[in-house]
């Protein structure tokens, strides 16, 4: 594997995960206590239709997806954390879409589904699934 990739690899996956831990554990820390405001995350979830709780399961699979990725080995359960996250993001982008948001809204997801696929392509072949 070149320099190149090696970097470019590197510098995707570094963003990638930055972006998908910082958005896992603020899921995971939402705040609902009655009369207290609700904090952004509960609010997104709840604008493009889907239960407040599903932040619970959004926050654990993006942190143990991070964490996943960023382990040696285990090649198989790192195909399995680039399609969650990808399937993820791009299930964000699409709610977003359904709901007519702005592309400012949907931004952040379209570069995270953009760095999923940049970094899976150059991932080093130690962290590929290699069938026999």
């Amino acid at each position: 594997m070149s320099k190149r990739n090696t970097f470019i690899y590197w510098i995707a996956t570094i963003w990638l995960l930055s972006g998908v831990l910082s958005s896992g554990v603020l899921q995971l820390v939402r705040s609902e206590g009655e009369g207290t405001l609700s904090p952004p995350g509960v609010y997104g979830i709840t604008h493009l239709g889907y239960p407040v709780y599903f932040l619970t399961i959004l926050g654990v699979w993006k942190i143990l997806g991070t964490i996943v990725l960023l382990i040696p080995k285990f090649p198989l359960l790192k195909e399995w954390a680039y399609a969650g996250i990808f399937f993820t993001m791009s299930g964000a982008v699409f709610s977003h879409i359904e709901m007519s948001d702005t592309f400012r809204a949907i931004f952040p997801s379209v570069i995270l589904l953009i760095l999923t696929v940049i970094s899976w392509y150059f991932r080093p072949p130690s962290r590929k699934l290699i069938l026999s």
